[in-house]
Formats: structure tokens, sequence, C-alpha cells
């Protein structure tokens, strides 16, 4: 299958066929690995998947680690 490399923003990129995403299971915002090994580039779905808030907040021990800071002055127009 051959494919067009579009810009796309500062870099290149390809669409994959929805029916090559469906069957190996990827789907959007999924993580991918993308090696090159000579002259191709090899696109593997990563082990890893995206951590969601609700996830992070599970991992939350109620500790806050913010630390107390002050405003500075108004440099410019600001009004504080």
């Amino acid at each position: 299958m051959e494919v067009v490399l579009q810009k796309w923003g500062n870099s290149d990129g390809i669409r994959i066929p929805s029916s090559i995403l469906k069957s190996l299971d990827i789907h959007t915002n999924d993580i991918l690995n993308i090696v090159q090994d000579e002259n191709k580039i090899i696109i593997t779905k990563s082990n890893k998947h995206k951590i969601s808030l609700k996830e992070e907040f599970e991992k939350y021990n109620g500790d806050n680690i913010s630390k107390d800071f002050e405003w500075d002055e108004p440099i410019g127009e600001e009004i504080w």
C-alpha cells in the first residue's frame, strides 16, 4: 500500500488506514514507538498507556508538595 507523506505543522505525517489500525487494535491517542532500521520505519504499539486523570488521583496520597510563594511587584500595567 502506498501513502503520501504530507506536511503537518512543522513536521510531516502519513495517514494510517482504519482497517490496519483496527486489525492491530490501535486507537486514537495510543502511545506508539517509532524506530528507524536502515531504510525502514518501524511503528509498534507501546505497552505503556496514557494515564488518565482518574488514575493519577488514585495514586495521590494526600501530601501537598506545593510551596508557598509570593507575588512579585507588577512590572508593566498588571492590576493586582
